[in-house]
């Protein structure tokens, strides 16, 4: 006999070559019937797998993360076998499971794949399901593996790279690939299948090698999971930042100003500026101290935190100056400089805590297949802040960080989240620096702050960043994809690679801890996420323009021109519209602009002294005639409902 512990806990025993199906059925029938994938000890396995010890057994459904990888690649199995049908002579590499998806890296000699072969390839994915084969992994020998695929020098140089031993073929209805494992039980199970694109790629990635053409697709286990994601890829595509910040006029890229680096026009500007200004105010509220540093620094600053050897590679790198062995960095972090901030003189533990904060621009060489927008830039501005506290404070600070983030979340409508506690890999400890007690004691602030709060809350090993571990913000947008925004780090190593001191009661010298913390990470980010949440129609508190004024004609351009002197003795951010067109037209881009009031004025609103408000999505729906100071009142009521007051 042998036993399992399951995730909940519960331990069972079942004799010995029992397998992930057989223990799913022992806890129901119905369950078993979900179960497509499942993990023993850690390590990815097939339902059938024999188990012949005692360890801990995960079992998967659709609905879990490593359940879509299993059903993803094993669909890709599915689609090379019908590649090779259609495709005679073909040499296929690589197919594994993505975000959403799989590909599979393909060499299609003297065939070309083109959008009308699509839908042939997916009917036929889907008659091959249908007949529902089991996948079979079976060990094979090295030389046996050589032997299959002395014909495709991509699967011969994978598995000369293996150990004799260790090579797995898996087998479905009459196809075989080499596979390391992880598949559904049958094909059946698949019900619905698209290809979404084709690419080109180089064999393991290197330019070097021969362009491949990847095959990307994705599946699911019902036709109308299938059609919910191409709806709502679709509304992907129109929320998409890069349109929406062209079409807002927020920011542009140019290439002669270089890849990843972001210029701001003036209404990204202002936006930007608001949002900063909203962060200012509540860490003035905080204790917060605002401090600035500068772009670069000396080499040896980032040797000494560390982040030379963990970044150097891939960072913008080293300038000389003319003085010989003089090298600055383009400033990877903005840490280091707060270290040296809290160095410039000595402090008491009743100085304690101090707490710096700065919209600190800092600059990594991202590889330029990976930038992509604001989200992933090579220069980007951090609300960075650093907290320098007592041991005996890092609790109360930590929390108080946390009701921070979740006033941000509120104001700005992030409303589903979950807070990830990342903490170290159990297995290599190498990536990361500072002793275990640190470590430790680090990963237990977090913890326990976090379960104080009542934070729902998952742990992550191996996400820590190499200094400390963090409480990461997961938060799930509009179309239900989930971002990394806001995180907390407790750093009890940066103290002493700089050797942070104050005096404690005792009169002797003590390490204080240091807390990172950043509620919107990267501004550029941020706001890209923020766009794509609201689609463009920001919080009315934070829109670049809330109102613009429409004149029906010239003749009341004068009136306009009143009404807006009006709305900004109010701080009401307004424009007006007085070209020569019509007023359906000035309707329609006004829409596209996403302004959320539109103010017309005529020959009945000028002699009473009124506007008519339009509001923007409310096409249909009749105007509403109210008085300057009532105007007024709506959009203070709205943005005070939104805005919340952040207390400490």
């Amino acid at each position: 006999m042998i036993k399992i512990t399951l995730p909940d806990g519960s331990i069972k025993e079942f004799a010995l070559d029992v397998t992930p199906m057989d223990v799913a059925k022992s806890i129901s029938e119905g369950f078993a019937r979900n179960v497509i994938s499942a993990s023993f000890n850690g390590t990815t396995i097939e339902t059938t797998t024999p188990l012949t010890t005692d360890g801990s057994l995960t079992l998967y459904t659709w609905n879990d993360a490593d359940g879509k990888k299993a059903f993803w690649h094993s669909t890709s199995h599915v689609m090379a076998q019908v590649l090779e049908e259609m495709y005679p002579g073909i040499k296929l590499t690589l197919g594994p499971a993505i975000a959403n998806g799989f590909y599979y890296d393909v060499d299609f000699e003297d065939h070309k794949i083109t959008d009308a072969d699509f839908k042939k390839i997916e009917d036929r994915v889907i008659e091959i399901s249908r007949g529902k084969h089991e996948f079979k992994l079976r060990p094979v020998s090295k030389a046996d593996a050589l032997e299959l695929y002395k014909d495709n020098v991509y699967k011969t140089e994978l598995i000369t790279n293996l150990e004799d031993g260790t090579i797995t073929f898996c087998d479905h209805d009459t196809f075989t690939d080499l596979c390391r494992g992880g598949h559904i039980p049958n094909t059946g199970i698949i019900k619905a299948m698209k290809i979404m694109s084709v690419a080109g790629a180089y064999w393991r990635g290197d330019e070097k090698n021969k362009q491949l053409t990847r095959v990307y697709g994705t599946s699911f286990p019902k036709q109308k999971d299938l059609t919910e994601y191409l709806v709502l890829l679709e509304e992907a595509k129109r929320r998409d930042h890069r349109k929406l910040g062209k079409e807002l006029e927020l920011f542009a890229f140019s290439a002669k100003v270089g890849a990843g680096l972001p210029l701001w026009l003036p209404k990204g500007a202002a936006l930007r500026d608001r949002l900063e200004q909203f962060l200012k105010k509540a860490q003035k509220k905080g204790g917060y101290e605002q401090v600035v540093t500068p772009h670069i620094g000396q080499k040896e600053l980032y040797v000494t935190s560390g982040h030379y050897a963990k970044y150097g590679a891939d960072s913008f790198q080293p300038i000389s100056t003319p003085h010989e062995g003089e090298e600055f960095l383009l400033k990877p972090m903005n840490c280091p400089h707060h270290c040296e901030i809290y160095n410039v003189r000595p402090w008491s533990y009743k100085d304690l805590p101090k707490r710096y904060a700065e919209f600190g621009t800092v600059y990594r060489y991202e590889q330029s297949g990976e930038l992509h927008g604001l989200t992933r830039v090579r220069g980007f501005t951090q609300d960075d802040a650093h907290i320098f506290c007592t041991p005996d404070q890092l609790d109360e600070e930590f929390k108080k960080v946390i009701d921070l983030v979740l006033y941000v979340f509120g104001s700005l409508g992030f409303e589903n989240f979950t807070a990830q506690i990342s903490l170290r890999d159990k297995e290599n400890k190498d990536k990361y620096i500072g002793t275990d007690e640190n470590w430790e004691k680090a990963e237990n602030a977090i913890i326990s702050a976090a379960a104080d709060k009542g934070l729902s809350t998952v742990i992550e090993y191996g996400e820590a960043a190499f200094y400390g571990p963090k409480l990461d913000f997961m938060v799930k947008d509009a179309l239900g994809r989930q971002w990394q925004l806001g995180t907390i780090q407790v750093d009890y190593n940066l103290p002493e690679r700089f050797d942070l001191t104050y005096k404690g009661s005792d009169n002797e010298l003590h390490r204080p801890v240091m807390i990172h913390r950043a509620p919107f990470g990267s501004m550029e980010r941020f706001i890209a996420i923020l766009l794509e949440h609201t689609a463009g129609n920001f919080p009315l508190w934070l829109i670049p323009e809330q109102a613009i004024i429409l004149s029906l004609s010239e003749k009341y351009e004068i009136y306009a021109k009143k009404v807006l002197d009006l709305l900004e003795n109010h701080e009401i951010r307004a424009l007006i519209d007085n070209r020569n067109e019509t007023i359906g037209k000035k309707i329609r881009d006004a829409e596209m602009q996403k302004i959320p009031f539109m103010l017309i004025v005529g020959e009945e609103e000028e002699k009473n002294g009124t506007i008519s408000i339009r509001r923007h999505g409310q096409e249909g729906k009749g105007n509403i005639s109210v008085t300057i100071e009532e105007f007024v009142a709506i959009v203070n009521e709205e943005i005070n409902k939104t805005l919340k007051v952040f207390t400490v």
